[in-house]
C-alpha cells in the first residue's frame, strides 16, 4: 500500500524590503519554492528605525494603515530581508506561537538565533554556524525561459540589426566605491576595446544608484554603437539586455547584478570602480579614483569599525574569479568560461528542510 503524504501546502509570506535588490532576492526564492505565496508590502515610518536599532519587536516602524494586512491565519514561512523588517517579522512569529519559520537574506542585526535560516554571501563575513547558509552570490529569478521570452520581446527595439551585443550594467555608490566621471571614462575605453574587434553593439542600463552625470559622460565617451537606458525612464529592458548579450560587463559594486549576470552562463566581466590601493582587484594598477564624503567615511569604518557594520565586496569578487565565473575587465584579459553557482538549489533545499 502506498502511503499518501499528508503535508499541507505551506502558507508563505514574502515580506518585501525597502531596497529593490533585496526584493528581487525575496521574490526569486519565493517563486522558486514552487508553492503559492502572498506578497506583503510595508510602509515605513521614518523614526521607526530607532526602535529597529534597539532590537525591539513590534509594528512600531510601519504605518499599518498603508501596509499590507498582517493578520491571522499566520504564515508557515516568512521570507524577508532588511533591518526595518526584522522587528515586524519577529512580531509575526511571536503571534503565531513560534510556528512561523523565519528566513532572512543577507545579514541580520538581531542575533541570528532569532531566525530559522539566514542565507548570506561572503561580503557580510558571517561565521560558519548552524542556521547560516553561505552562498556565493545573491538569489534571483533568472531562468532560461525568462531569458528566451525577454530576448524575443526586446530584440526588435534594442538590436534591430541583429549584431553581436555586449551588455553593460551600471551600479553606483556602494560602501567605499562610487561610479563617477573617472570610472565612466575608464569604462568607456575598456568597453570599446571589447566591442571593436567583434563589431558589437553596446547595451547600457543604469540603476537607482547611478548618478545621471556619470551615465551621460559614459555615453559621450563611447565610440561603439550604443543603446542607453536610464533608470526610471520608461520600462526597464534590463532582462532583455541580459538575454541579448553575448557577454556582460557589470560594475563591481552590485553583487545582485553580478549574480543575475552569471545566471545567464555567459562570459562576465567585473569593472573595478577603484584603482591602486583603493581598487577592488588587489593587482589593479594605480589610477585616479572617484571620491565622495560617503566613500571616505566608509573606508574609515572598514579600517577601524567592527566587521558587522560594513561589508567587503572584494570577498565575493575573489570567489567568483577563483571559480571561473567572472574575470576582471582589463585590456588584454581573458574571458571567464561562465557557469552556475548552484546558490538557488542550496537555498531551496535548506528552506524545504525547515518545512518538512
Amino acid at each position: 500500500m502506498v502511503r499518501q503524504s499528508t503535508r499541507q501546502p505551506a502558507k508563505i509570506w514574502a515580506v518585501l524590503s525597502y531596497r529593490a535588490g533585496e526584493n528581487s532576492q525575496i521574490l526569486g526564492l519565493a517563486k522558486a519554492l514552487g508553492e503559492p505565496f502572498e506578497t506583503k508590502r510595508l510602509d515605513y515610518i521614518s523614526w521607526g528605525a530607532l526602535g529597529n536599532l534597539a532590537r525591539r519587536v513590534g509594528l512600531f516602524g510601519i504605518d499599518q494603515s498603508r501596509s499590507s494586512p498582517l493578520a491571522p491565519p499566520w504564515p508557515t514561512l516568512i521570507i524577508s530581508a532588511g533591518l526595518r523588517n526584522e522587528p515586524v517579522c519577529r512580531w509575526i512569529a511571536r503571534q503565531s506561537g513560534g510556528r512561523t519559520r523565519l528566513v532572512f537574506l543577507g545579514r541580520t542585526w538581531t542575533a541570528r538565533s532569532e531566525f530559522d535560516l539566514v542565507i548570506t554571501t561572503p561580503q557580510y563575513r558571517l561565521p560558519v554556524e548552524p542556521g547560516v547558509l553561505q552562498n556565493l552570490g545573491t538569489l534571483h529569478g533568472i531562468s532560461k525561459d525568462l531569458l528566451a521570452h525577454e530576448a524575443s520581446r526586446w530584440a526588435p527595439l534594442l538590436n534591430p540589426e541583429n549584431a553581436p551585443c555586449i551588455a553593460i550594467l551600471l551600479g553606483g555608490h556602494s560602501g567605499p566605491y562610487t561610479f563617477g566621471k573617472h570610472a565612466a571614462k575608464r569604462l568607456a575605453r575598456l568597453a570599446d576595446a571589447r566591442a571593436r574587434p567583434q563589431g558589437a553593439r553596446l547595451l547600457v542600463t543604469s540603476s537607482s544608484r547611478t548618478h545621471p552625470e556619470a551615465v551621460g559622460l559614459l555615453q559621450e565617451s563611447l565610440c561603439s554603437p550604443v543603446e542607453v537606458h536610464r533608470y526610471g525612464a520608461g520600462e526597464n529592458p534590463y532582462f532583455g539586455m541580459l538575454a541579448l548579450a553575448r557577454e556582460i560587463i557589470v560594475t563591481g559594486d552590485s553583487i545582485a547584478m553580478l549574480s543575475e549576470a552569471i545566471a545567464t552562463e555567459k562570459p562576465i566581466w567585473i569593472f573595478d570602480l577603484g584603482a591602486g590601493k583603493e581598487a577592488m582587484n588587489k593587482l589593479a594598477p594605480a589610477g585616479v579614483v572617484d571620491r565622495t564624503l560617503k566613500t571616505e567615511l566608509y573606508r574609515l569604518l572598514m579600517r577601524v569599525g567592527p566587521d558587522r557594520l560594513s561589508r567587503d565586496l572584494r570577498l565575493v569578487h575573489e570567489r567568483l574569479i577563483a571559480e571561473g565565473l567572472a574575470a576582471w575587465l582589463e585590456e588584454g584579459a581573458s574571458a571567464a568560461s561562465g557557469g552556475r553557482t548552484g546558490d538557488m538549489e542550496r537555498a531551496i533545499s535548506s528552506v524545504r528542510k525547515l518545512l518538512a
